[in-house]
């Protein structure tokens, strides 16, 4: 059986909706709840596309993932990528949508001659665990944070 035709670009104005749809998932997933303002404000911030940035995927012209990152400095090597969230909608697991995502923010990171392009999952996130180290290392780092 081929595989699905899974097509990545820029959030679109018209994604809006489909696109908080998609991120209210991947927040009530980290048991997180957001005012609407936030979503607001996250969606402005993507449209201007100079800090934080956006891809959707899309399956059958339908969008079904979003990946949303960042470029920072770092003090060992030049700017490198962070990719900050990423999620597929339910129905459409399993079919490279989030692989798309990854390969898709690689690209655009390798573009902006980032160093490297890393991310965060929880530890027990064992089916995204398994697409990870597919195509990334795992550094054995522990991430502590500070509520600020």
């Amino acid at each position: 059986m081929p595989l699905p035709l899974i097509v990545v670009t820029p959030l679109q104005p018209d994604d809006r909706a489909t696109w908080e749809e998609l991120f209210r998932g991947y927040n009530a997933f980290y048991e997180r709840t957001w005012p609407p303002e936030n979503y607001d404000r996250t969606w402005q911030r993507f449209q201007q596309g100079d800090q934080i940035h956006a891809l959707g995927a899309r399956l059958d012209g339908r969008l079904v993932g979003i990946a949303h990152f960042l470029v920072h400095a770092s003090t060992t090597s030049p700017d490198v990528c962070y990719l900050q969230d990423l999620f597929t909608a339910p129905d459409a697991r399993g079919k490279g949508v989030a692989r798309t995502l990854i390969r898709a923010v690689e690209a655009w990171a390798r573009q902006q001659s980032c160093a490297r392009l890393y991310w965060h999952t929880q530890q027990h996130n064992h089916t995204a665990r398994r697409l990870y180290d597919q195509v990334a290392d795992f550094r054995d780092f522990i991430l502590y944070a500070m509520p600020l």
